[in-house]
């Protein structure tokens, strides 16, 4: 482990807290920073379909395969938001739970009334029009085994020559968006996974994922100087929130990077620095930001109090920062 983040390693207490929780948080836990064997990871994972919010999650499904009426709303309780929780809550998507919510959104969900009217008739697979949306759209269905080949292929089309993309391109910008960005990376990254991805996926990715790296993830290119708050939703890139759901901030960039399996290098210190510094004396991090909108499921114990999401996601980037060979 580098010297400077020896100090950083979990202590014990701060592992039992995480324990002390849903399936869904324990078995990445036991997965990511125990060192638990894998019978008994899965064995805790299996339990995310039938106890605790993987289940209440479930239960909240229509039957017209629907949550919340909706493909998509500006709340936090649509098909979209709830499949984006589901798949960061680890449900197994091989589990016949799964099998069974995410065939009725397939077989009945349509973007109608949700999204722009010429996309009514899309099936919810398909997606819509805006690439943020799309992205979470495709990262939940390519998670879940669903053919979003066809979002993929619009996303590749909408990449801007500085390697990002922006849901306001259309509308003549040609400046990425972190939020967007992001968004669509996450995307690409978990196709890449489902479906052993394609040349024209993966350097598509790599190209974006060098839009966050030379910005040290959350500064100007053009001048250095650190972005306090996104122009369009206000997000305030410095404070770590979960879900996150469209909007970016720097645990959600360096979460992405550890996925991805990128070595890091000089251009994250920083940004490591600036997760580090978050700590309490506990040795946990904060909610910092709840976006406006209505849960389906309460995961957090609210903004100013310790987070185990922020704090489980803190300790996974920390670890892949140290790593012997990184």
């Amino acid at each position: 482990m580098k010297p400077e983040l020896e100090a950083l390693k979990p202590k014990e207490p701060v592992i039992r807290w995480l324990l002390d929780s849903d399936p869904s948080l324990r078995w990445q836990v036991l997965q990511d920073l125990t060192g638990t064997p894998i019978h008994e990871v899965e064995a805790e994972r299996a339990r995310v379909a039938v106890e605790g919010w993987g289940a209440r999650l479930l239960a909240l499904q229509g039957a017209d395969g629907a949550w919340g009426g909706a493909a998509w709303n500006h709340g936090w309780d649509s098909t979209m938001h709830v499949l984006w929780l589901l798949y960061h809550l680890g449900l197994d998507p091989a589990g016949p739970e799964a099998q069974c919510a995410v065939g009725l959104v397939h077989e009945r969900v349509t973007w109608q009334g949700c999204g722009p009217p010429e996309c009514d008739d899309n099936p919810f697979f398909a997606g819509e029009l805006e690439p943020c949306i799309n992205g979470q759209v495709a990262t939940a269905g390519a998670y879940f085994g669903q053919d979003v080949g066809s979002i993929i292929d619009r996303l590749l089309g909408e990449q801007l020559p500085d390697g990002g993309w922006n849901c306001d391109a259309p509308h003549a910008s040609r400046r990425s968006s972190f939020n967007t960005t992001i968004c669509v990376l996450e995307a690409l990254l978990e196709y890449e996974r489902a479906t052993g991805g394609r040349p024209a996926v993966t350097e598509a990715r790599l190209h974006g994922q060098e839009y966050l790296l030379d910005r040290r993830l959350f500064r100007r290119r053009s001048t250095g100087e650190a972005i306090e708050q996104d122009r369009k939703g206000g997000t305030i890139l410095t404070r770590f929130a979960f879900p996150t759901w469209w909007h970016y901030d720097v645990l959600r960039g360096l979460d992405y990077l550890r996925r991805a399996g990128v070595t890091p290098d000089e251009r994250v210190a920083e940004a490591i620095e600036l997760v580090a510094s978050k700590r309490d004396q506990d040795g946990r991090w904060p909610l910092e930001v709840q976006y406006p909108g209505v849960m389906p499921v309460e995961i957090d114990e609210g903004v100013g109090q310790p987070s185990r999401w922020n704090t489980l996601r803190a300790l996974r980037v920390l670890d892949w920062y140290s790593a012997p060979g990184s």
